[in-house]
């Protein structure tokens, strides 16, 4: 937790330090521009602690958008100074364009806002990932089925942009709709404000979902609430029957109670297709013990932007994409939505969609 605060810092530390040189103007705009640079790290606490639901929407919607994006603007800024300082020490960018520079004030400038331009552009693009797996385990007919995670649905992914999802959604014509969790972001409240339940009333195939740490974040009363609202069926540490089907969906591991994995499956049958959900992936070892046949999961967005991405490739045994554990395969999604800025840079916002074939 410490580490979460200090690095912040030292980041402000340092480009406010480079902003303070580079920038040609007086002193005055100088120190409005670190004034701006640190508010965005006291935003920070004002939205963990809630503080835009005493808002109206007008003004929590800009506001979250605008703190939200602020630890990415920083990174990148972070990036982009050492860039310049390396390049400066090597002898490839003159010393003038570092110090009251207007030319090296509009590089960083340009540079920065293409940068995000891209990043917004690129998340807007939804990428339809195909997967295809056999079984020999007493499926009737191929089913198609639309696996979901990371909405994070509220302030910054609203309505109407949810509702350009559902109509994409409706589209495949799928069998059944499984979400990994974080439907919710970090408030129930836009979600009520809005109806958002109304839109997943749209959905042509039922949906099945566990919960997620953001649910836990926004209260998971309010979160079962909205669940019973959409129609969404939530497993919790159960199993359901689907279709020929038993999809198992994990509480998250923020409730340090939840069941441990082979609590949960001793009511599964071997003999049919199991799918796990569960949101956070950590320790895939559990699911290959449990004899379940495929995992779904979520909550790592694959760092969202590099090179966040690289780290969540050191933290987790895998954090995007397929997997495989003895007989267990396993997907890591980086989500369909994402916290926070709406910026994907090196990674992209993804739906899956299984197809669940029968063995001949």
């Amino acid at each position: 937790m410490i580490v979460f605060f200090l690095l912040p810092l030292v980041g402000i530390c340092y480009v406010g330090w480079r902003l303070w040189h580079l920038l040609p103007v007086a002193i005055g705009w100088k120190i409005l521009a670190l004034g701006v640079l640190l508010s965005g790290f006291v935003g920070m606490f004002f939205y963990l602690r809630h503080g835009l639901d005493a808002l109206p929407r007008w003004a929590a919607v800009p506001l979250y958008e605008s703190i939200s994006s602020w630890p990415f603007v920083l990174l990148y800024l972070v990036l982009l100074f050492l860039c310049m300082d390396l390049l400066r020490a090597v002898g490839f960018l003159p010393r003038e364009w570092m110090f009251h520079s207007a030319k090296g004030t509009l590089a960083v400038a340009a540079l920065m806002v293409a940068i995000f331009t891209y990043g917004y552009f690129h998340y807007l693009h939804k990428v339809r990932v195909p997967l295809e797996i056999t079984t020999e385990k007493g499926l009737k007919r191929p089913l198609k089925i639309l696996l979901l995670s990371d909405l994070h649905l509220g302030y910054h992914n609203r309505r109407a942009e949810f509702s350009r999802w559902v109509d994409k959604l409706n589209a495949e014509k799928a069998d059944l709709i499984l979400i990994a969790g974080d439907i919710i972001d970090i408030s129930v409240k836009p979600l009520m404000d809005e109806q958002m339940h109304e839109e997943f009333l749209r959905l042509n195939a039922p949906v099945y979902a566990c919960l997620g740490n953001h649910e836990y974040y926004s209260g998971t009363p309010a979160a079962q609430q909205f669940y019973r609202m959409a129609d969404i069926t939530l497993l919790s540490d159960s199993v359901a029957e689907v279709n020929g089907l038993q999809i198992i969906g994990r509480d998250d591991r923020t409730n340090p109670h939840r069941k441990p994995l082979d609590a949960v499956c001793e009511r599964v049958d071997p003999e049919r297709f199991s799918i796990l959900l569960d949101h956070q992936p950590y320790h895939l070892e559990e699911a290959e013990r449990a004899g379940v046949d495929f995992q779904f999961s979520g909550h790592t967005h694959e760092g969202q932007v590099w090179p966040i991405s690289w780290l969540t490739h050191l933290m987790y045994e895998k954090a995007f994409g397929g997997h495989e554990r003895g007989k267990t395969r396993y997907y890591i999604s980086s989500g369909m939505g994402i916290w926070g800025g709406k910026f994907r840079i090196g990674t992209q916002s993804e739906y899956v969609v299984l197809t669940l074939k029968p063995a001949k």
